[in-house]
């Protein structure tokens, strides 16, 4: 498919993404704002970039060890709850927030970004989808080694409510398997491409195991507005408990790098504390 039929579809999709409003979860995605691009189809080759990385030296965020020879037989999904909205914030104590990246993970800035968050030792949760993390699961072994959560972003990033109920399952249940295998664990939280959820995604997400987190500030880095853009998008965003939307993939994120660089220390030195989501059930 060529350049400009890319952009054509995905100017298509955000269309359709917008009219639907007057859906069911139309009050989560009146809440959740900008959205995401369509993804690229990933090339085989991976690009440059920072491969190498220095392992954290606390082992308190470490997840289980990646499945292998030997692996016990998977356990039984988590019995969770079917919700009819998707979480837009993480409650906690004191000043927390919640960084999220979508769309990878791609070899030319997924590595940057971790480096970044290795740096300040900051946890972050990845929302992958299915066919750039097969690309990529090298990226998905140094996020478990590192701390970090991977969630599910579909398999090919699909505008879900224009989808079959048997299509979804396979556009979850593939990335899930995936992530399981190069990751170490099946995935615990999912998000819809575009924040278009529908029944069918928040009743198949529960079947397996997974809670739906959506956002509360868009840095609307998907549309390149510049670095500082991005920087005051955070900044002056940022409150307890709010969760962060990010892309590390889907296009050029040179932007969400450099922009990552100057106002994840800021908030640091600010007193915010960068947390992981937190189920609220046991």
């Amino acid at each position: 498919m060529k350049k400009d039929q890319l952009l054509t579809r995905r100017r298509a999709l955000l269309a359709g993404a917008v009219a639907l409003g007057a859906a069911g979860t139309a009050g989560a995605l009146a809440l959740s704002g900008g959205e995401e691009p369509v993804r690229r189809t990933p090339a085989p080759a991976p690009a440059a970039g920072p491969q190498s990385h220095t392992a954290l030296k606390s082992s308190a965020f470490r997840l289980q060890p990646l499945t292998g020879y030997g692996a016990p037989p998977r356990a039984a999904p988590a019995k969770v709850p079917v919700r009819h909205e998707p979480f837009l914030r993480m409650p906690g104590h004191g000043r927390t927030i919640v960084l999220t990246f979508d769309d990878g993970p791609d070899p030319r800035y997924t590595p940057h970004i971790l480096d970044t968050l290795a740096e300040y030792d900051v946890r972050a949760t990845f929302f992958v989808c299915g066919e750039m993390a097969d690309w990529n699961r090298d990226l998905l072994a140094r996020m478990a080694d590192e701390g970090h959560i991977v969630g599910n972003h579909t398999w090919s990033h699909p505008l879900l409510t224009r989808l079959k109920r048997s299509r979804i399952r396979s556009e979850m249940e593939r990335t899930s398997d995936l992530i399981e295998k190069a990751y170490g664990q099946r995935p615990q939280w999912f998000r819809a491409p575009y924040g278009a959820w529908n029944r069918a995604a928040f009743q198949l997400g529960a079947d397996m195991g997974m809670e739906p987190l959506a956002w509360t500030v868009d840095t609307l880095d998907w549309t390149t507005p510049g670095t500082r853009s991005i920087i005051h998008r955070v900044e002056h965003g940022a409150a307890p408990g709010v969760v962060v939307l990010s892309h590390d993939a889907g296009g050029n994120r040179s932007q969400t790098v450099r922009a990552l660089r100057t106002w994840l220390p800021h908030l640091l030195d600010s007193g915010y504390h960068v947390t992981l989501p937190r189920r609220r059930y046991t």
